[in-house]
This record gives C-alpha cells, sequence and structure tokens, in this order.
C-alpha cells in the first residue's frame, strides 16, 4: 500500500477538485434560468459559411496537406529522441549521433516551413473570404428600408460588419486548421503510445474522463463568460456610436458628467465581463496542466520503478528510452486537448457572430422592386424611368408607421410637371412623411402613388430614386473633401462642379477656403456652418441634374445673410424640374404654385399664396401668426 501511496495522494487531490468544479457546474445550472440558446442549428451556419470559403477549395486542400506535413514532427519526434537516448546509452557512436540530430533537425524545418506557408495560405484566403463577408452585409444594409434602419442601433450594426465578422475570419485562418490538427495529433499519438507500450497508455488514458469531465464544466462557464463579453462590447459600441454623435448636445444642456457616468457603467461592465473570461481560462488551464503534471509524474513513478526493479506492468517492460517517448508523448497529448476545449469554444463564439451576421443578411427589405403580371409574356421585370416629367399624384392614400396608428389618412393631391408645391402644417400632420413616400423610402398601406401616371411600385427604386433630389434640414456631409460630397464618386468634370456650385451662389464660400473643392471635410461636416452645409447640399442636388427636387426644411436653421442666397438659389432651380418644398417659414413658399395645408394626416386646404389667404382658413392664421411675429422683431 505504502508503495502507491504517492498516486493515491494524487488521486485524491484530482477527486477534491473533480468534487469542487461540480458543485460549481450544479449550482449555476440552477441559478441560470434561461440561457441564451441560437436559433441556427451548426450545421444550417457551417452551409453558409461554406460557401464564401468554396471558391478557396485549392488552397484549402493545399493547407491540409500541409498540415499534415507539420504534424509528422510532433509524431517523430519522441520516437527519434527515445531511439537515441537507447543507442547512446547502449553502443555510443559519435557519427549515428549525428545523423540522428541530423534527421530530427531535417523534420523540424521541414515542419516550421509548411507551419508558416499554412499561416501564410489562411491568412490570406481568410482576408478573401473576411472581405466578401463584409461587403454582402454592407450591400444588405444599403438595401433595407428607412424603417428597418431606424429600428437598428448604428453600434449594432457597426459591430456586425467589424467584431462579428472578425470573430468569423479568425475561425477560418486559425480555429479551423488549429481543430483539424490537434485532433490528428491526438489520435496519431494515441496510436503510437499504444503500439510503444499498452501498459503506460491505459495508465495515460485514466486521466482522460477528468480532462472531458473539466472540459464540460470549463465549456459551460467560457461560452457564458464570451457571451456576457459580447453583449457588454455590444452596448458599450451602440452607447459611444450615439452619445459621441449627439456630444454637441451634451454639451449644450451641460450634461457631460452625467453621460460619463453612463459610459463608465457600461465600460466597467466590460471589464467585468473580460476578467470574468480571465478567472474562467486561468482556472481552466491550471487543472489541465495540473492532470498533465499528474500523469507525468506517474509515468515517472511506475515507468522509473519497473526500469530499476526489473517489473514488469501487464507483461510490458519498462525502458529509459520509452520513458523518455512516453514523456514527450504526455505534453503532446494533453495540449492538444485543452487546445481543442478552448478552440472549440471559439468555434461556438464564431458560430454565434456568424448568426448575428446572417440575422440581420436574412432581413427582408420591405420596400423592393415588384416584378409586373404581363398579360402575354407571364412576368417582366419592373419600369425603367429613362426620363421623368416630374408628374405626381396621390390617390386615396393611408400611410402608417405602426398598424393603426395612421398618419396619411385618405391624403389625395396632383403635382404638374414643372409645378413648385409646398406643404404646410404642424409638426406631426404628415408633411416629411409625404415626401418620404414619393420616394419610396417606405410603402404605403392602402392607395396608389403615380410618377408620370405609372404605379410608384411598378418602378425600379434605384431608377425612381435617380431622378429625385433631396435637400434636407440636416445635410448630411461625408468624411472627405468638399469636391467628394458634391460628386459623391460621380463622373463629373470640375467645371461641372464649379458650374452647379455658382448656380446656387455657394461658389463664393468655397473660393474663400484654403484649398478650394479640395478643403477637407471633418466628421459630418462640422467645420462647416449649417448655411456652408445646406448651399453645398443644393449644389450636390443641382450638379446630380434631378427631375424633381425635394426641399424638406431646407431653410429652417440658417441665417439671414445666408437666407438670401438661398432664396436666389430656389427661384433658380425653380426652372429645372418640379420642386416640392416642405418649410415653416411661409415666406419660402410665397411663390408657390400650390400649397398644401396638412393636419393630422388629412389636407384642409390648398391653393396658391393668394387664395389661401382670401379663404381665411388655416393658411391665414399662420400667416398672421408669423406675420405679427416679425413685425415685433423688427420694431
Amino acid at each position: 500500500m505504502r508503495t502507491y501511496l504517492p498516486i493515491l495522494l494524487m488521486c485524491s487531490i484530482i477527486a477534491v477538485f473533480t468534487l469542487l468544479f461540480v458543485g460549481l457546474y450544479l449550482r449555476d445550472k440552477k441559478e441560470t434560468a434561461a440561457e441564451e440558446t441560437r436559433q441556427m442549428k451548426d450545421g444550417e451556419i457551417i452551409g453558409r459559411l461554406l460557401r464564401y470559403a468554396s471558391p478557396y477549395k485549392k488552397e484549402f486542400a493545399t493547407v491540409l496537406g500541409l498540415l499534415l506535413c507539420s504534424i509528422a514532427y510532433d509524431l517523430a519526434a519522441p520516437l527519434l529522441i527515445g531511439h537515441i537516448e537507447e543507442t547512446v546509452k547502449e553502443t555510443f557512436s559519435l557519427s549515428y549521433l549525428y545523423a540522428m540530430v541530423g534527421i530530427y533537425a531535417v523534420i523540424l524545418v521541414v515542419s516550421m516551413v509548411c507551419t508558416y506557408l499554412q499561416s501564410i495560405i489562411l491568412q490570406k484566403t481568410g482576408q478573401k473570404i473576411l472581405s466578401a463577408l463584409r461587403e454582402d452585409i454592407f450591400v444588405h444594409i444599403e438595401g433595407l428600408s428607412h424603417g428597418q434602419l431606424a429600428a437598428i442601433p448604428v453600434g449594432k450594426l457597426v459591430t456586425r460588419a467589424t467584431n462579428d465578422t472578425e470573430a468569423i475570419s479568425y475561425m477560418f485562418t486559425n480555429v479551423l486548421a488549429t481543430l483539424v490538427k490537434n485532433i490528428v495529433i491526438v489520435v496519431g499519438v494515441l496510436i503510437a503510445m499504444l503500439c510503444l507500450n499498452y501498459a503506460l497508455t491505459l495508465m495515460v488514458m485514466c486521466f482522460v474522463p477528468f480532462v472531458v469531465l473539466f472540459t464540460v464544466i470549463f465549456r459551460r462557464f467560457s461560452r457564458k463568460a464570451h457571451r456576457t463579453v459580447n453583449d457588454a462590447t455590444t452596448d458599450l459600441n451602440t452607447y459611444l456610436s450615439e452619445n459621441l454623435s449627439g456630444m454637441k448636445l451634451i454639451q449644450i444642456f451641460n450634461r457631460e458628467d452625467q453621460k460619463m457616468e453612463d459610459f463608465l457603467v457600461k465600460s466597467k461592465a466590460l471589464q467585468k465581463a473580460r476578467r470574468n473570461r480571465l478567472y474562467v481560462f486561468g482556472i481552466f488551464r491550471p487543472m489541465i496542466h495540473m492532470l498533465e503534471f499528474c500523469a507525468v509524474m506517474c509515468l515517472f513513478y511506475l515507468g522509473a520503478k519497473g526500469y530499476m526493479e526489473n517489473m514488469t506492468i501487464l507483461g510490458q517492460a519498462m525502458t529509459s528510452g520509452m520513458v523518455v517517448t512516453f514523456y514527450m508523448y504526455i505534453s503532446r497529448f494533453f495540449n492538444p486537448i485543452q487546445t481543442l476545449a478552448e478552440q472549440y469554444d471559439t468555434l461556438q463564439r464564431s458560430f454565434a457572430a456568424a448568426e448575428k451576421i446572417f440575422t440581420v443578411m436574412d432581413m427582408a427589405p420591405e420596400v423592393v422592386n415588384e416584378t409586373l403580371e404581363a398579360e402575354i409574356e407571364g412576368e417582366m421585370e419592373p419600369v425603367e424611368l429613362t426620363e421623368l416629367r416630374g408628374e405626381i399624384e396621390f390617390q386615396d392614400v393611408w400611410f402608417a408607421y405602426k398598424p393603426g396608428e395612421w398618419v396619411l389618412k385618405g391624403v389625395s393631391f396632383h403635382v404638374y410637371p414643372g409645378q413648385t408645391v409646398a406643404f404646410v402644417g404642424a409638426t406631426g400632420s404628415g408633411k416629411s412623411t409625404i415626401l418620404s413616400l414619393i420616394c419610396r423610402n417606405y410603402d404605403i398601406q392602402q392607395g396608389r402613388i403615380l410618377i408620370d401616371g405609372i404605379d410608384i411600385r411598378k418602378i425600379r427604386i434605384d431608377s425612381l430614386r435617380r431622378h429625385f433630389g433631396q435637400m434636407l434640414q440636416d445635410v448630411f456631409l461625408f468624411s472627405g473633401t468638399v469636391g467628394s460630397n458634391l460628386t459623391l464618386r460621380g463622373d463629373f468634370t470640375e467645371e461641372e462642379v464649379w458650374q452647379a456650385c455658382r448656380y446656387v451662389n455657394a461658389d463664393g464660400f468655397i473660393k474663400k477656403l484654403k484649398n478650394g473643392l479640395d478643403e477637407e471635410v471633418r466628421e459630418r461636416g462640422n467645420n462647416f456652418s449649417a448655411g456652408q452645409r445646406q448651399l453645398l447640399s443644393f449644389a450636390r442636388t443641382v450638379l446630380h441634374r434631378p427631375s424633381v427636387m425635394i426641399l424638406d426644411e431646407a431653410t429652417a436653421n440658417i441665417d439671414t445673410e445666408t437666407e438670401a442666397l438661398i432664396q436666389d438659389s430656389l427661384e433658380k432651380m425653380r426652372s429645372i424640374g418640379t420642386m416640392l418644398i416642405v418649410a415653416h417659414r411661409l415666406s419660402t413658399i410665397q411663390h408657390a404654385d400650390n400649397i398644401i395645408v396638412l393636419s393630422q394626416g388629412r389636407i384642409m386646404e390648398q391653393g396658391d399664396h393668394q387664395a389661401l389667404l382670401q379663404q381665411r382658413g388655416r393658411y391665414y392664421q399662420l400667416y398672421m401668426t408669423q406675420y405679427t411675429k416679425a413685425q415685433l422683431e423688427n420694431s
């Protein structure tokens, strides 16, 4: 009994840790009422990911061949060293030793070269797959409707296109190859050990159930830790995206301290989640090393005892070379098992990231091109508008962003080609909604919208929007230059750009810029005033030669001097084509051919400026209110 006391002591230590971890596992299982599960099965996710990998079959086949060559070192090195130890001990020969060392060096160099080539090919292939995936998700996001985009936080979309795609790229460039390599190494080492000495192999295998048990427990806690980190990262990205965009408003209302407190809460939540993940890995790795250490101790104890006392174990003789070989094999056996457990969890994280990406890509766009039913030929493609006269007609249009909450209620009106039509009314009356429906940013629930006599649903979306130019109250400028924001990467000459700028009176301030059209535009154009951004918006619209121009509160936030320039620009742009205007400043729309007054989603009255004043209705009340206010300000 005393002979095997060291082994019994090690078994007792392992048993204590096993009971401790099983208790923690059962406790966590009771406390976790509902664990997040994926809706997609692994097979479905793998099938969709393989579509991105299928164009690179040759590259992956080459990697597999290189991987098998690199494994030769892990399997052959222990046998070679054990053989050298036995040979040198019995009959020492320097030339033979040099030959064995040379063979060992050749195997090592071949393995290193194969590993290097494998990494290079995988990284290149992985980046190509990553680019294709990012392009697909970005193109899909571009096709979502305004309502769908408004329902998803920008930070979450950024996370899907960056962090989640990186996780999938890591799976292709590292995880899959490592999984295959480690599986082959474990199987190969096990076969080699069985062929060499099945008694010592059985001794090593006694530790495998504990490795499996610890791995199962580790997977539960690590999955929970990874999920918490991912959720905390998404929350922080969403918070930063929103609050950095609204930093000016935060400063205006002096809420920096409160926002900082909110940020610290989310930042500390992410810090805590990452710390907990480190704790999980910090416990699992030492446990596997402990099992490996116990297996080595048992090997040395039994092997040395059998060698020194010339005894056999299950009929298997012990030699010093065999002990050395098994010592190296044990390391090669346990390390891949530990890596497999960690990589399997990483693979599950990649699958979770892939599901999040595919969930976005599976969102069917609410506004799509509809196929038409032809009387003879069956289906035909939507109408391609090569020209647009600018005739617009609403026929009993009903629309709601949310079911049952009608924003437009039976709206009907007719805009003739070349007319300037203005929409006025209180906030929420449906003015901006009408403009969005004309561009088909949303689809109506009832009624019809006709463009040049064609139902808007029968026109290709890109063909329709190509003929519209929108100038909004909140002008969006991209990072780049003034010129790139005007052309939007379109094919325009510099003279055409300057001509558009002169047309809308934007050339004056652009010429004063140090670099002119090459002047840098910072994020959202925050280095330009509101009036300058609006003039750039006008120039951009005119440059793209729209048939219908839409102005949605385009003069709301500008100074008097800039308003005079814009008024002059508006008069010029009226000659371009049909113009639709939403404005609270009635001075902007006095020269409109038709003014439509809206209230609670219905048309209350319409006509030109003088006719509406004579009616002394809602428009007359709005006009007199603004006129009185202007008189008081001037006095």
